[in-house]
């Protein structure tokens, strides 16, 4: 079944960033290629590279890491709770308070994304068991209304975004250790 993009009033305009970064196709399967993509890029870094920081107060590797198993976890259950048409109101999170306090910084970057994969294969596995209806049930989390099918959507383009910005502003000329040369300026600096 090819899960057809989420309308526009099925998500916070906000959410728009990451759903048009997520490619026309099959999500779910785009959701598990993506993953390995994500752990074969990353592969390769190792020693002071997995806790650089591009600039002071940014996010270091393993913290960008972090963020994306919190992120899969958390929409994944939005999911989930909206499938079964859970009447709550879902609570949102302050993605630089959980960067802050989560231990990513001390896991080596192999396990982190060990984790971020599992956190995917097991997203996926849920969203392989909605039908035609289940996906377009509403929910509200952070007091914004969302559809079932925007969740997919918005973790791959979250994803794909987060890699952009790895690519661009973490792995600049080398995949292990970062030299002077990889701190030039890099123009804007997008939100990690």
């Amino acid at each position: 079944m090819t899960l057809e993009r989420p309308a526009k009033d099925e998500y916070d305009s906000y959410y728009g960033l990451y759903i048009d970064q997520a490619p026309d196709g099959e999500v779910l399967d785009g959701m598990s290629r993506e993953a390995e993509r994500t752990r074969e890029l990353l592969a390769d870094v190792s020693g002071a590279a997995e806790t650089y920081r591009y600039a002071e107060g940014k996010w270091s590797l393993r913290e960008v890491v972090g963020h994306l198993i919190d992120t899969e976890w958390t929409f994944a259950y939005r999911g989930l709770c909206f499938a079964r048409e859970d009447p709550a109101h879902l609570p949102g999170f302050d993605q630089d308070h959980w960067a802050r306090i989560s231990n990513a910084e001390e896991i080596p970057l192999p396990r982190l994304l060990e984790t971020f994969v599992r956190a995917r294969q097991s997203s996926v596995a849920i969203f392989r068991t909605f039908d035609d209806r289940t996906w377009l049930r509403r929910g509200i989390a952070n007091g914004l209304e969302f559809s079932v099918r925007a969740m997919p959507y918005i973790l791959w383009g979250h994803e794909l975004h987060h890699r952009k910005v790895l690519e661009r502003l973490y792995l600049q000329g080398s995949a292990s250790e970062p030299e002077a040369s990889d701190l030039r300026d890099l123009g804007p600096v997008e939100a990690a």
